[in-house]
């Protein structure tokens, strides 16, 4: 009688923390998240493939996707006093990316969404079944947030690379200097 009751509690000890771990993770919310832009991120977007970095590579070596950045950037202050030298934050992102600064946020002004359809348009060169990867850092919702408007545009080849550029310098993968596109003036 021992044996079966020590092995019920044994099994209920190690499928409890299993579950807590699940209802601890982050759920895809219904629609853009808005705030608190670095916090852990869901497995999943609905529409999308969820890259691994490993998966992220092999598009980037078949050069079978366009890659999108949207790794915010704080623009330069327009009332700095004259002579004053502004340096930008460096940025390196996965080679051949295109760079769209502040296009992650949950609300996007008007003008903001136009740079991200001009930006996309460009990535996939006018076709919206072309595969694009679009990223940031990792734990970061601002690539969630653009890939899940890229589907939102009717781009039905979107794949979401949640570890972005920590994942890929962690696997020690190729990086670049990075501009980004220029922007409009907000």
């Amino acid at each position: 009688m021992r044996r079966p009751l020590a092995a019920a509690f044994l099994a209920a000890a190690l499928v409890v923390p299993a579950l807590a771990q699940r209802q601890q993770e982050p759920f895809e919310p219904d629609g853009y998240r808005t705030d608190n832009y670095r916090a852990p991120v869901p497995a999943t977007l609905e529409g999308a493939r969820v890259l691994t970095t490993a998966e992220a590579e092999a598009i980037w070596r078949a050069k079978s996707g366009a890659f999108v950045d949207v790794l915010p950037r704080a623009p330069k202050p327009k009332n700095l006093p004259a002579g004053t030298v502004w340096r930008d934050t460096p940025r390196k992102n996965i080679p051949g990316s295109i760079w769209l600064p502040d296009t992650g946020y949950g609300a996007l002004p008007p003008v903001m969404d136009d740079y991200l359809q001009r930006g996309l348009t460009q990535a996939s060169h006018g076709d919206k079944a072309a595969l694009l990867v679009i990223y940031c850092l990792a734990d970061c919702w601002m690539s969630w947030n653009a890939a899940k408007r890229a589907l939102a545009s009717g781009y039905t080849n979107v794949a979401w690379y949640p570890d972005g550029t920590d994942g890929w310098e962690q696997a020690r993968l190729p990086t670049e200097d990075a501009q980004p596109e220029p922007r409009p003036e907000q």
